[in-house]
């Protein structure tokens, strides 16, 4: 029904060879690809911020995109999760779910999860607790204040402690982490939700060196078990993902492909890298 381009890329490369799709409540992965885009237009105010825009995603891929200010990068990210519906084009969650059809809450409960650029924590509570109130499962106050936490629970937030690097901050309060810490804490809260695919909105902006070194190694070690789509402006932190790159420009793809390919691309040069 629906066709990947891009598949022949995931073919030839053979960087993903490990991966196997599988089901999650329903979701068809049998074609190797967890997101498609097809087609898709939106204005507003007469301003056409997505442009006739196709993209792909495959199961287990990280990929950065990158592109000027206003190519579209954040209304392709609303359009993903429900936050903006488009004026034409499909938009798919593997090979069943329509996300045009579904709400934002639907959305996120199908397993796409999104971080936003500034971090969104609970500052008064510490990691752990963070960590809890993002589990995934029913949300009634009341529910929540009587649950008590099973040992297959506390092994899951110990786990994903561990993946953030956070093990050692289980007791601290969110409010006293640097803030490369509050943006591992935040994936940690998405990962909580057993997300499938996930959207990062420019995880590196205010970072130190080592922050950013550290979070290169996270996102890279969620490929595989994750899909991973990177919107990033710092071309050394995509350069250190070393993951294929869509360069966005007047909401359309203008180059896609391995970032040493992009970079020498004359259009790209011309339109972005070069200002």
């Amino acid at each position: 029904m629906l066709k990947n381009p891009s598949a022949q890329w995931l073919q030839r490369d053979r960087v993903f060879d490990f991966l196997v799709p599988r089901e999650v409540e329903g979701l068809d992965l049998s074609h190797g690809t967890v997101l498609y885009m097809e087609g898709v237009s939106v204005s507003f105010d007469g301003f056409k911020a997505i442009n006739d825009l196709n993209f792909y995603v495959n199961v287990g891929e990280l990929r950065c995109v990158i592109g000027p200010n206003g190519a579209g990068k954040t209304t392709m990210m609303d359009i993903i999760t429900g936050k903006t519906r488009p004026d034409t084009g499909t938009c798919w969650f593997g090979q069943r779910h329509n996300l045009l059809r579904m709400s934002e809450p639907e959305i996120a409960q199908a397993g796409i999860g999104r971080k936003f650029q500034k971090p969104t924590v609970f500052e008064h509570h510490s990691v752990f607790e963070n960590l809890e109130l993002s589990m995934a499962g029913p949300k009634a106050v009341w529910p929540t204040l009587v649950a008590r936490l099973s040992g297959e629970q506390r092994d899951r937030i110990e786990e994903v402690m561990q993946t953030i690097g956070l093990a050692e901050d289980a007791a601290t309060l969110a409010g006293s982490l640097s803030h490369g810490q509050k943006q591992w804490l935040e994936i940690g809260m998405l990962l909580m939700q057993n997300p499938l695919l996930l959207l990062v909105d420019e995880p590196a902006a205010g970072m130190t060196h080592q922050e950013m070194d550290r979070t290169v190694e996270l996102l890279s070690s969620l490929a595989g078990e994750h899909s991973v789509v990177v919107v990033e402006h710092d071309m050394d932190f995509v350069r250190a993902l070393n993951s294929r790159v869509t360069v966005l420009h007047q909401g359309s793809v203008l180059a896609e492909g391995r970032m040493d390919d992009v970079q020498n691309d004359k259009q790209v040069i011309e339109v972005y890298l070069g200002e």
